[in-house]
């Protein structure tokens, strides 16, 4: 369950959005749009990753008109992110697409806004408004001095204006910034003054294992202050690798539980089994199992019995051997080499 600050609820699709709806998790297709073929087939690897919301570009009416390919062979809820031409924006809501990601100040007159704004709303369309860090409107770092929490927040409700005075509130806001600290300060300033969804990033965080931390700090310490509706973990590379990293965030967090969540000690001078390649077998041989829960690989008789004794399952071993736990109880001991084994067949035993 979401135990998020109290924000509005909107809807992508079929996914609720704030409101005490679960945390969504979505990405972005980094396949050109308009390759129809490459871009279903990245979003299906999307979903089977747990991909609850796919957002593309749409840069020109190429990528539009293949909205009516991608959108009939997926299952999940396409947000269309247009930049400046209206027209596209209106082209994607009249071909069925469940959201669109637009500022208003770029996409020009108040008229085009306004038309957008009327074809979503008749539609049941929301609308996410993204302000990162570059993107600022001058008047506001004027204003304010610089890019800071308060330049940014306030463009994003200057843009929330826009859209509010033609009668359209179905929106959700992104306050986005490479810096970690300024997303933290911004994302809690905003929901100090607004009851808006939020949309959670750390924009360009880069790749492997600095964008993976940078995303966790950032989104992890506002989630656990109640923070965030909806997510996207932005790492340069396959985006299925930003859907792994946020469900580990959620899980972390006790967010999802969706499922198995491993326990392992880090390994150090007491190990007493191939703790590595287990662990490491251990998350390939899972993926197969019908079971949520947490389970603990431990390495030494110091600290893994007790850590085996807090998840459902564990195993912990030294010297040849190994045993195994449920629940706290020990259940058996085999030979180190089959201990990943008599684990499973346990676990498949125990969920049939």
């Amino acid at each position: 369950m979401n135990l998020s600050k109290h924000t509005r609820q909107i809807a992508v699709g079929d996914v609720l959005i704030g409101g005490g709806a679960p945390i969504s998790i979505q990405s972005m297709t980094n396949t050109k749009t308009k390759d129809a073929v490459s871009t279903i087939d990245q979003i299906h690897r999307l979903e089977n990753a747990g991909c609850d919301i796919i957002r593309v570009a749409v840069n020109d009416l190429e990528d539009a008109e293949a909205l009516d390919q991608i959108i009939p062979a997926i299952s999940i809820p396409v947000i269309a992110d247009i930049q400046f031409d209206y027209r596209l924006a209106l082209y994607a809501l009249k071909h069925g697409v469940h959201g669109l990601r637009i500022n208003p100040g770029n996409i020009g007159e108040a008229w085009r806004v306004k038309e957008v704004a009327d074809a979503a709303k008749a539609g049941n369309v929301s609308i996410r408004i993204g302000v990162n860090s570059g993107s600022v409107k001058p008047a506001f770092i004027e204003k304010y001095r610089g890019v800071n929490p308060k330049s940014i927040v306030e463009s994003a409700l200057d843009e929330i204006a826009t859209l509010e005075k033609f009668g359209f509130d179905a929106i959700k806001v992104s306050l986005k910034s490479s810096d970690v600290r300024q997303s933290i300060e911004s994302y809690r300033e905003f929901s100090r003054v607004s009851d808006y969804p939020l949309h959670l990033g750390i924009t360009e965080a880069g790749a492997g294992m600095n964008g993976i931390v940078k995303s966790a700090v950032g989104m992890g310490t506002l989630l656990e202050e109640g923070i965030g509706d909806t997510m996207r973990v932005s790492l340069t590379g396959d985006p299925v690798d930003e859907v792994h990293c946020a469900k580990a965030i959620l899980k972390s967090l006790g967010l999802r539980r969706e499922g198995i969540d491993i326990v392992a000690c880090p390994t150090c001078g007491r190990t007493e089994i191939d703790l590595i390649h287990l662990v490491k077998d251990a998350e390939d041989r899972f993926k197969a199992l019908n079971f949520e829960g947490k389970i603990a690989i431990m390495g030494c008789r110091v600290n893994g019995p007790g850590e085996a004794r807090e998840a459902d399952y564990g195993i912990t071993g030294g010297n040849g051997r190994g045993v195994i736990f449920k629940k706290g109880e020990v259940v058996e001991t085999v030979d180190e080499a089959k201990l990943l084994d008599a684990l499973i067949d346990l676990i498949e035993r125990d969920h049939r």
